[in-house]
């Protein structure tokens, strides 16, 4: 009897930990305006695909137009975290977030009008790549200012956000396949727009702590320097964001080359696209979950080898696959395997970054994450158009796996250097107590 009265108290507890972070008022705003703008966003993605392979049937196009909107992440990433570490990370966002609401207002006046052509998307993707790359690196450091308790709840911070990510991949897609068929690309821009409105709001109710200006006599150019020596010097976030970047730049033609895999080889439509991406990010959805169960960031870099792994089996199997059903669920097990490899990752480098570098390092992070994409989409529209798109797929997922036995390798190199800081923060509290009890023992006692 007492077993069963307690399972209540069991599964509650097991809840408020999965939603700990969501004490925080402020990231309980953030998570609210996000969830209906991220939804929005992906929405938008998926027209702008479409729209792309509509009018130019061009699987090279789709990755000039991919190259476009990712490219400034790479090249504007660093400035980026510079002010990340410099300026009010509050202001800067409802600039960004501003300024792409007008982006979407813009494309879905443009359709429309029917004056869209192609190289008007590749300006606006190049005009909403320049406000990715500076609110990119500065939202992923302003998740720092929001959790008060950080050696506790920042990795459950972080797994609900990328909890709400893929429940907005997971219902964007689907949505704008819908609204693509049935209204056009134009309506998917509008709600797009509308939806940054949420994100506004939620960002000015928000209550911080007054801002202290930084008075910073460094040139930003020895900013930059330091924050290069310090990412690419410090070998845990160096192999972390390495393998990162090499896992982006092959996984983009998944989803680049969607609308290619959708319509030529399962012989589909703007539906069959949508509800592919919404696999991926069902996917991406179960392992947000995973990890929102998780306590602490221990195991995770075991963790991150094994989710490449999957991503890469993943991927294999699904340049092989000619049916819908089976394209379906190995896009959840690649969407599972790129979520865990993605967010651990996160959770890793904020844990042991030092905080006067955190901006710096996250627009390496975002660098990696994003920036290899432009790289990825112009040489996955390349390729396809040579050799195919499932061979282009065959090989990225080839290369995964090579990443992930090479990071695997390296990891009992990396333990020793972080574990200090693991102690330091007290995330190995038995060791901890440990080496205090170890301390007493040594000294000397009066009796």
């Amino acid at each position: 009897m007492n077993n069963t009265k307690d399972r209540p108290k069991e599964k509650a507890g097991r809840i408020d930990l999965m939603f700990r972070a969501l004490k925080y008022k402020n990231f309980r705003l953030f998570v609210g305006g996000q969830s209906l703008s991220l939804i929005g966003t992906w929405i938008q993605m998926v027209a702008m695909t479409w729209l792309v392979y509509r009018l130019t049937h061009s699987p090279l196009m789709l990755g000039v137009v991919g190259f476009s909107g990712q490219i400034p992440a790479f090249v504007l990433g660093p400035l980026a975290g510079v002010l990340a570490d410099r300026w009010n990370r509050h202001k800067i966002l409802l600039v960004t977030q501003s300024l792409a609401l007008v982006q979407a207002l813009i494309l879905s006046l443009l359709v429309f009008t029917n004056l869209v052509e192609v190289w008007y998307l590749i300006a606006l993707s190049i005009m909403l790549g320049i406000i990715n790359a500076l609110d990119m690196p500065i939202r992923q450091s302003f998740v720092v200012e929001m959790i008060e308790n950080q050696k506790q709840d920042l990795g459950n911070a972080i797994a609900l956000n990328s909890t709400m990510v893929n429940t907005a991949r997971l219902a964007g897609p689907s949505i704008a396949g819908i609204l693509v068929a049935s209204v056009g690309e134009g309506w998917c821009f509008l709600i797009n727009a509308v939806s940054y409105v949420a994100v506004v709001i939620s960002l000015l109710r928000m209550k911080l702590d007054p801002y202290e200006v930084k008075h910073v006599k460094k040139e930003i150019i020895s900013e930059l320097k330091e924050g290069f020596k310090y990412t690419f010097g410090f070998l845990p976030i160096r192999y972390l964001i390495t393998l990162l970047a090499v896992v982006s730049l092959v996984s983009t033609p998944v989803t680049m080359l969607a609308p290619v895999i959708a319509t030529k080889y399962l012989h589909g439509n703007a539906s069959t696209y949508g509800f592919l991406i919404g696999a991926y990010g069902s996917g991406a959805l179960i392992g947000a979950v995973f990890l929102l169960n998780k306590k602490n960031v221990l195991g995770m870099g075991r963790l991150i080898a094994a989710a490449v792994v999957l991503f890469g089996l993943g991927t294999v199997a699904f340049s092989f696959s000619r049916s819908f059903p089976l394209s379906i669920f190995l896009l959840m097990i690649t969407g599972l395997g790129m979520m865990l490899e993605v967010a651990s990752t996160n959770t890793i480098v904020q844990t042991i970054v030092e905080e006067d570098k955190r901006g710096r390092v996250m627009s390496f992070y975002a660098m990696a994450f994003r920036g290899m994409s432009p790289f990825g989409s112009i040489i996955g529209g390349g390729l396809a158009t040579l050799i195919g798109a499932p061979l282009t797929l065959f090989g990225g997922g080839l290369v995964c796996l090579l990443g992930a036995l090479f990071f695997y390798k390296k990891l009992p190199l990396l333990r020793p250097l972080i574990h200090p800081i693991y102690l330091r923060m007290g995330i190995l509290p038995v060791v901890a107590q440990g080496v205090q009890d170890a301390s007493r023992v040594d000294s000397p006692t009066v009796d």
